[in-house]
This record gives C-alpha cells, sequence and structure tokens, in this order.
C-alpha cells in the first residue's frame, strides 16, 4: 500500500518540476520575442527617419522643379549638357590635352556670366531626365553643367562661382579619390556642396577604363562607388558619367544592374530624346576653344 501511494505523489512531483521548467522556458521566450520586436521597431524607426532625411535633403536641395509660363520647351527639343574638368590656372600646363581640361577660373566666370545675362536655366539631372523620358517641359534657354572627376579646385575654384550666380550644377565623383592626400575633393568638401545645391552622382570607383571589363568588373566598381556616396551623402545616386566615356557592349546591362537610370558619355552634341539614355552626348568644354566656340556650342547643336 506504501508503494502505491509514493508513485502518485512522484509522479505528481515531477508533473510539477516539468510544469515549473515549461512555464520559466514560455516566459524567457516571451522576454526573447518582446526584445527582438523591440529591437525590429527600433530598426524600422531608424529606417523611418532615414527616409525622412533623405526627403527632406531631395526636398531641399535636389528635388526636380515645375517650370510654367511661357517660353517653355518639350522634349521634342535637345538641350546642351556642358562638361567641364578642373577649373584652374593652365598657364604652366603645356601637355595639351591635360590643358585642354583645365579652364582657367577667370574664363569659368566670364561664361556663367554669359549664362547669367542671356537668362539661362541650369538643370539638375533630375530635372533633364524627366525632360527627356517624362516630357516634362523647362525653359527654353536651359543648360546642364557637369564636373567630372571631381578635383578639388571644383570646390576652391567653381563652387563660389556657381553660389554667386545661383546656379545648379552636377559633379561626377571618382570615390576611390576622395580623402586621399592629392587632387580630389574630401567628403566634407562633397557634403558641402551638396548641401548648397551642388548635385553629386558617380564616376566610378577608381576612373576605369569600362570598355576593358567584364559585365562583372563593371558593375562592382558601378555598384561599390554608387553605395559609398548614397551613404556619404544620405540620398539616392540615379546618374553616372563613364569615365573618359569609355564603354561596351556590357556597359548598359551593368549600368541598369547598378540601379542607375541615365548615363552619360563624352560623346560631343546636346541631348536628346532620341539618344539611349545610358549614352547621352555632351558638349566639352575645351580650355583651348575661344569664347566665341563656347558660345556656339552653346547655342548650335550642329557645331563644329
Amino acid at each position: 500500500m506504501k508503494k502505491n501511494k509514493i508513485v502518485p505523489i512522484s509522479i505528481i512531483g515531477l508533473v510539477l518540476v516539468l510544469l515549473s521548467i515549461i512555464a520559466a522556458y514560455i516566459i524567457t521566450e516571451k522576454n526573447n520575442f518582446t526584445s527582438i520586436e523591440n529591437s525590429q521597431k527600433n530598426i524600422v524607426n531608424d529606417n523611418k527617419t532615414d527616409v525622412k532625411v533623405n526627403k527632406e535633403n531631395q526636398s531641399k536641395y535636389v528635388k526636380p522643379r515645375e517650370f510654367k509660363g511661357e517660353n517653355l520647351i518639350y522634349n521634342d527639343k535637345q538641350i546642351p549638357v556642358l562638361m567641364y574638368h578642373s577649373i584652374a590656372d593652365n598657364s604652366n600646363v603645356t601637355n595639351l590635352a591635360s590643358k585642354s581640361i583645365i579652364l582657367p577660373p577667370e574664363v569659368f566666370r566670364e561664361q556663367m556670366q554669359y549664362l547669367k545675362d542671356n537668362g539661362y536655366t541650369t538643370l539638375t539631372l533630375d530635372e533633364l531626365y524627366n525632360f527627356l523620358k517624362n516630357n516634362k517641359p523647362v525653359p527654353e534657354k536651359s543648360v546642364v553643367l557637369t564636373f567630372d572627376d571631381a578635383y578639388k579646385d571644383n570646390y576652391t575654384n567653381a563652387y563660389p562661382i556657381l553660389k554667386e550666380f545661383g546656379f545648379k550644377a552636377t559633379i561626377f565623383v571618382i570615390t576611390g579619390g576622395t580623402d586621399k592626400i592629392g587632387a580630389y575633393l574630401t567628403s566634407d568638401q562633397i557634403k558641402e556642396m551638396y548641401a548648397n545645391g551642388i548635385d553629386i552622382q558617380s564616376h566610378t570607383v577608381n576612373h576605369e577604363d569600362l570598355d576593358k571589363l567584364s559585365l562583372e568588373k563593371q558593375q562592382e566598381t558601378l555598384v561599390q562607388s554608387k553605395q559609398f556616396l548614397e551613404k556619404l551623402l544620405n540620398k539616392k545616386v540615379d546618374f553616372i558619367a563613364y569615365p573618359s566615356g569609355k564603354y561596351n557592349n556590357f556597359t548598359e546591362q551593368a549600368a541598369k544592374n547598378a540601379g542607375y537610370t541615365m548615363a552619360f558619355t563624352i560623346n560631343s552634341g546636346w541631348a536628346n530624346r532620341d539618344t539611349n539614355i545610358y549614352f547621352l552626348n555632351r558638349v566639352f568644354v575645351n580650355a583651348l576653344k575661344d569664347f566665341e566656340q563656347f558660345k556656339e556650342r552653346l547655342n548650335n547643336s550642329n557645331y563644329e
């Protein structure tokens, strides 16, 4: 009889122990779940904050304008996209190829003064994209200002003049040169210019010759440069200028895969809707050309 009584007591004790273990496990898991849930909420909130900052940046600095009124054109017309490089003294440069891309600051100022005096509107690349792809109208006298490579003199020499005239412009950055000792812009300079209306877009990581690279290698440099700038500026990078204007049969696919929506070559001519939007023309502002030739390239789409 004692054995019969002992067995139920043992079983009850064992059941109570198991119930205690299960209860402790449930409480622990609930706490873990709550902790995970809170962490996820924090992540979501962080992302919401990032999006908010991103939208504020784009709204304040790069949101496309809606142009209204008279003297507007639609995308059956063309627009000159001017291509600059370095804005600096070139008097001691003997190599003609190098000298051609180094425009003296006083000449640059003269060109900007001409744009101002003749009623030109400088477009952002978002506005150019909307013009070409979505047929959004822009002022008849519209022009796009672009700078390749992101030389430090873009900050010291070009930026003050652009600010003075209130002009929009885009700098295509070689991200591998950023914050390195040498000729290129620093992160702080890039951020300051972006915060004051100068858009920043990609020019690859190390100015690679894309025409010599496979699809995978092109995607690598296109993605890495894009991600670098997006992290630095907390904004989306949609556009790229191919280094030296070089490309091959893989380049368009690489640009699309990397998330770009528009790209530029150095092929001469104005930008128009009939050109593949991943291979748009630009007007090279050659420092070896005189002012009359600058005006011709700006006013005549069939310039020589």
